[in-house]
């Protein structure tokens, strides 16, 4: 928040309370008790919850600290979860979900019954350590079923869909993506530019999945694409149509600084040889 604040009103002066007053949690409870704002937390902590991610007790769990059932909202632990798997279908066009068991919605509605649907089947329970923007280290612990099962579909269809470099520098701007958002960078002209990227690549990403949910596991069952990559034809091993011989000289030229190291390795032991070469 200090960031945007300086970006969009500069040489305003940012106060806030917990920062600069240092507050404990429980001087922050007693400060809301007296302004009078209810609080109401399950475990010391609180939680922030948007229909992306719910976040638990942020810095508040220790390594021993047990997690009763009770503190979800979504997530059905998945040893109480149903014993018969359940079946989705998801529809994807521009990198995006616009259909859900071939029912198109928005996007906020499908994210909103795949947290059900999800959470019921113990999908989305994030356990892990977090390094803050301080670089100090605290377990989180958040719930996420939504986008735990979107995710996955979105970076399998990606792998289907994106070429080989494609994917490579998209992993290493996602990376960037998700440092500069988390450290409250939303508004870099960085972002901007890597949103750009990312926007022009997800033209191509469009196909269909059909998953089970089951005690916290997914399983893609069906996959397709009117835009992917993959050509059985040409790949499989039970093909012919690809003469594998054609990739000889290829492996010679690719092969060749292999071959110019060996050599500099081997003067280098024996330096003797190069001066009688």
């Amino acid at each position: 928040m200090h960031n945007v604040f300086s970006l969009f009103a500069p040489g305003l002066s940012v106060f806030v309370p917990v920062r600069d007053f240092d507050l404990t949690r429980g001087e922050e409870q007693l400060l809301m008790e007296h302004y009078g704002v209810p609080v109401e937390e399950v475990i010391a902590g609180g939680d922030d919850k948007t229909m992306w991610c719910r976040s638990i007790a942020s810095g508040g769990i220790g390594l021993d600290t047990e997690l009763p059932d009770s503190i979800w909202l979504w997530l059905t632990p998945p040893a109480k979860a149903p014993d018969k798997p359940a079946t989705l279908q998801l529809t994807w066009q521009n990198g995006l979900p616009i259909a859900l068991n071939g029912t198109k919605l928005p996007l906020d509605q499908i994210i909103e019954q795949l947290n059900g649907i999800g959470g019921a089947n113990g999908i989305g329970k994030i356990d892990l350590f977090e390094d803050g923007i301080m670089g100090l280290k605290s377990r989180e612990i958040y719930e996420a079923p939504a986008a735990t099962i979107l995710l996955k579909l979105h970076g399998d269809l990606e792998l289907f869909c994106l070429t080989k470099e494609e994917i490579q520098l998209k992993r290493q701007l996602d990376a960037q993506w998700a440092k500069l958002v988390y450290h409250g960078e939303w508004f870099h002209p960085l972002k901007e530019a890597i949103d750009a990227f990312i926007a022009s690549t997800q033209k191509v990403v469009n196909g269909e999945y059909m998953v089970e949910l089951y005690k916290g596991n997914i399983d893609i069952r069906s996959r397709s694409s009117s835009s992917g990559l993959f050509f059985p034809d040409v790949r499989s091993i039970n093909s012919a149509s690809f003469n594998q011989k054609e990739c000889a000289p290829a492996a010679h030229i690719r092969g060749l600084p292999y071959e110019l190291i060996a050599r500099r390795n081997q003067l280098a032991a024996n330096p003797g040889e190069g001066k009688q070469l």
